[in-house]
């Protein structure tokens, strides 16, 4: 990681997330929540379609960055604003486009910046990693 410096694009990354992505999730993490799988209960309760689930949108960006990083980085901290969902469309599903540069660097640590977007909208914000130098 020596020598990167503010600015320094460290990743960019589109991913596209289908209705099966959703369902896989689901049998990963254990959730089962319908509004992540079924149009009528997203719909019943005022969403406007089903929604990625917020984890996933949270891992696959984080996942966009580590995958960039040599393997001797270490991540120190990751956080995240969730501020709009992820509509993952029944035929077109949903493209989440990941963008990462350095937002900061010390002696010890860089901090990276996320820009997370789906259909031209933000849906993280604040999202940081810190990895050790």
């Amino acid at each position: 990681m020596a020598g990167f410096t503010m600015g320094d694009v460290i990743a960019e990354r589109t991913v596209h997330l289908t209705r099966e992505s959703l369902v896989r999730y689901a049998g990963a993490s254990g959730d089962f929540n319908p509004i992540h799988y079924r149009d009528d209960v997203a719909a019943s309760v005022g969403l406007p379609g089903v929604l990625a689930h917020g984890m996933l949108t949270m891992g696959l960006a984080s996942s966009v960055v580590l995958a960039a990083l040599p393997a001797d980085v270490h991540l120190v901290d990751y956080g995240v604003r969730f501020t709009k969902p992820v509509v993952v469309d029944p035929q077109d599903g949903a493209d989440v486009h990941v963008l990462a540069k350095v937002g900061a660097v010390d002696e010890t640590s860089a901090r990276i910046d996320l820009t997370v977007r789906a259909a031209e909208t933000t849906v993280l914000v604040k999202a940081q990693l810190r990895v050790a130098l």
